[in-house]
């Protein structure tokens, strides 16, 4: 019987860092993505329970109004804390005056705080006293339908 021709054990080529694997590639953008999707998901969260919490108050507001000039200060400041909670750009908090009222109009095709009932919010809380004209009836309704444009937003 005549030996065999056989060779030693090769090990193989070691493998090279570069290029990567397929799945290395797509590492970095499904990374990308997933951090993307999950702060559109927590700002969406974040609007939704602002505006919730804000028609909550709004109510609670609207059930228990004693002092006019008290209850439109709360309401301005439930507007501009809502506003700045859901305003993406943040430039909102040094809005004050007719620039707030028109922020305020921007949802509303019939610009009614800067032309309307609205109207009072620019100064009217800053006031020793309020005069007769205020219809907080009317200002009521016009806040919340300010905050179902901003749901409708979001």
């Amino acid at each position: 019987m005549e030996p065999l021709p056989l060779r030693d054990i090769h090990l193989p080529e070691s493998i090279d860092w570069w290029p990567p694997a397929p799945g290395w590639w797509l590492l970095p953008i499904v990374l990308v993505l997933l951090i993307a999707g999950l702060r559109y998901l927590y700002k969406r969260l974040t609007q939704k329970t602002a505006l919730k919490s804000a028609q909550a108050l709004l109510k609670s507001l609207r059930s228990n109004h004693a002092d006019q000039l008290q209850t439109l200060t709360e309401l301005s400041a439930l507007l501009r804390r809502t506003a700045i909670s859901i305003d993406q750009s943040g430039d909102v908090a040094g809005l004050h005056g007719q620039a707030w009222l028109e922020y305020l109009d921007r949802a509303m095709p019939d610009r009614p705080f800067s032309q309307g009932t609205g109207r009072c919010l620019a100064d009217a809380h800053y006031r020793p006293g309020i005069g007769e004209e205020l219809d907080l009836t009317a200002l009521f309704a016009l806040c919340e339908r300010w905050l179902k444009q901003q749901d409708k937003k979001a």
